[in-house]
């Protein structure tokens, strides 16, 4: 099961891409080891930190900090979302 189903984007969630930090809506049941793994298959990027929270929405949205400094610039690229 892949625990990422898209990327979140707003305004702050852009700001956050300048310190390489990626925003995306995960699986509710997904924990925090389970997002690291699948974000390094599916991206090919080193993560360093995972921070999980419930949205308004009741969504649970992860966000993802790479040791590559321009690691999150490169996968909004890859997406068409920079």
């Amino acid at each position: 099961m892949m625990s990422v189903q898209y990327p979140f984007i707003t305004e702050k969630a852009m700001l956050h891409m300048e310190d390489s930090k990626l925003q995306v809506i995960v699986d509710f049941r997904a924990n925090k080891h389970q997002i690291k793994r699948d974000i390094e298959e599916l991206y090919g990027f080193k993560v360093s930190n995972v921070r999980t929270m419930t949205t308004m929405k009741g969504q649970k949205k992860a966000i993802i900090t790479f040791e590559k400094s321009e690691a999150a610039n490169e996968i909004a690229t890859r997406l068409g979302l920079a």
